[in-house]
């Protein structure tokens, strides 16, 4: 009846089954991406009932990795990435490297072929960037320093996937020519062929910087005179789509990759914020379409014809990896808190895996099981995270209080975490202690100094205090919350206590101990809104600030106040 029309019917399907059971996920407290991928699951062709049209599925699904990566170009902040550089890029290089090996072997162990191994175990090195940010968004530590540094990690992850997508083709073809020649291929043609596939990258990314930087904006801008919500709307997914066509087409290379680029320079744009929200319904849409896609390739018998290889896969996803990023993270001297929080935001895969699995499988690389492996461990690490993450501050208490170099490992000493022995004395008594040096905080601070007003800056992020150390300002390393950290910034002959940090930051323990340690001072807070800050001010803060319009400005003038009435 409905054979005339097998597009309607496979978008009906696949969006109205996705909503029902990603609406039962959210109501069980798990992802709706496990839902997502449970209706590909049962719309695929190994589950009984109601088949949808697989090779049209896949084609929705190519235009979903198109608007994923477009996504992920519209939000990557090389500002970010730079903040907490020092722990995201050796600790995701390495950690990639690891849990390629394990997977590798693994495979290698099932007599699977070595660019199989290789890809499957890099498929399991990848977590999911949009799992992560749902469950720091669903916490409230997305902007904390923990929360920046599981998304720089995955922001290194996701830009050596993108390489691994290009350089993927190029490797496969040239083990095809040399199998076809009987393996008298050698690294000649190895190195011709990288060279000819990095030159095609680099042609499509000098066209985009240099061309896409003045053209793309140049052309929003006219567009959006025009008033007409719909034509800027469908200009953002013209070039979304468009660029990641043409960039397959014309230079060879992947179409995730042409659209992470467009994405990029709409980002330098001033059009970014509004190209980001025109955009999302239809990246929703298709990348819900694109996990029912990836659903649909699972075969449920995996889980009873080869428990053992499911139990294995899953343990180099939740425990493997996860293990070897938390150790990482300790040996660059971060906090236990931090190590595993990073290590638990990574027991998971998602959308990268699937990407490099489904092409894998087209180029031949991958076994058909293969698939059906790394969906049935996407399933069952994604369900689990969020345990994993509440599970974070019990396994921090057990640890420390169970082990004692655990204990030692955790108090050792940080040369960022206390002040100088030569510090000034000006520094130590009636000072102000500014806690958090982002916008608001840095304001700040160059307000202070302007006036010679001797402060100390508190800020979580070891490369911001590194970089404040060297240009001459006094800075502590550290949680403010936890007492030791003020302490360490003479919060006992302090003058002043100014909380500049996100507003996702919870200063109530802040205020206990500084109204403990120094029952007089005066604490000046920046609040979320008006609410938080009555209950602010009922915890002793002199006056909490949540003005939404120049907050900078604000809190300057206040400070500054607050400064002259002592």
């Amino acid at each position: 009846m409905h054979a005339h029309m097998p597009l309607i019917v496979t978008l009906a399907a696949a969006l109205g089954l996705a909503l029902v059971l990603g609406f039962a996920a959210s109501r069980a407290k798990l992802p709706a991406l496990v839902g997502y991928l449970l209706a590909g699951v049962l719309l695929g062709p190994h589950t009984p009932g109601f088949v949808a049209d697989v090779d049209l599925a896949t084609q929705l699904a190519e235009i979903g990795v198109m608007l994923l990566m477009f996504g992920v170009g519209l939000h990557f902040s090389v500002d970010d990435l730079l903040a907490v550089r020092r722990v995201a890029v050796p600790g995701a290089v390495v950690q990639m490297a690891v849990a390629t090996m394990m997977g590798g072997g693994l495979a290698l162990a099932w007599g699977w072929s070595t660019g199989g191994a290789l890809v499957f175990g890099v498929s399991l090195s990848v977590a999911s960037t949009v799992v992560l940010l749902r469950a720091l968004e669903s916490r409230g530590v997305l902007e904390s320093q923990n929360g920046r540094i599981a998304v720089g990690w995955l922001v290194v992850e996701d830009l050596a996937m993108v390489l691994v997508l290009v350089l993927l083709p190029a490797l496969v073809g040239l083990a095809a020519q040399s199998q076809a020649a009987g393996g008298s291929l050698g690294g000649q043609e190895l190195w011709t062929t990288l060279a000819q596939t990095l030159f095609a990258v680099a042609a499509f990314v000098a066209l985009m910087l240099l061309g896409g930087r003045r053209v793309l904006p140049w052309m929003l801008w006219h567009i959006s005179k025009t008033g007409s919500r719909e034509l800027f709307t469908l200009c953002v997914m013209a070039v979304a789509v468009g660029i990641a066509y043409g960039a397959s087409a014309l230079f060879g290379v992947s179409v995730a990759l042409g659209a992470f680029f467009a994405g990029l320079v709409l980002r330098e744009s001033e059009f970014a914020a509004r190209a980001a929200e025109e955009s999302l319904p239809f990246r929703d849409a298709f990348a819900v379409l694109f996990f029912v896609s990836v659903g649909m390739l699972f075969d449920p018998l995996v889980l009873w014809e080869r428990p053992g290889q499911v139990l294995a896969v899953t343990a180099i996803i939740m425990v493997g990896k996860s293990i070897a990023a938390a150790l990482l993270v300790l040996a660059l001297r971060y906090p236990l808190n931090t190590a595993l929080t990073v290590s638990a935001s990574l027991a998971q895969i998602g959308e990268f895996s699937f990407i490099l699995v489904a092409l894998g499988g087209s180029l031949g690389v991958l076994p058909p099981e293969a698939k059906s492996l790394v969906v049935a461990g996407a399933l069952i690490s994604i369900a689990a995270n969020p345990l994993l993450f509440s599970l974070v501050e019990p396994a921090r208490r057990w640890i420390l209080e169970r082990s004692a170099l655990a204990r030692r490992l955790e108090q050792r000493e940080d040369p960022l975490a206390e002040l100088p022995t030569s510090t000034e004395r000006r520094f130590l008594a009636q000072q102000v202690v500014l806690v958090g040096y982002g916008v608001v905080g840095e304001r700040i601070a160059r307000a202070l100094a302007e006036r010679d007003v001797p402060f100390i800056v508190v800020e979580q992020n070891r490369e911001r205090v590194a970089a404040m150390r060297a240009a001459g300002l006094q800075a502590v390393s550290g949680d403010a919350a936890d007492p030791v950290t003020l302490v360490q910034a003479h919060i006992a002959d302090a003058g002043l206590l100014v909380v500049a940090a996100s507003e996702t930051t919870d200063v109530r323990p802040m205020i206990q101990t500084a109204r403990t340690l120094n029952p007089g001072i005066p604490v000046l807070v920046r609040a979320p809104n008006a609410e938080e800050a009555e209950l602010l001010l009922k915890e002793g803060a002199r006056k909490a600030v949540h003005f939404k319009g120049a907050l900078a400005e604000v809190m300057v003038r206040d400070v500054l106040e607050a400064l002259q009435a002592r």
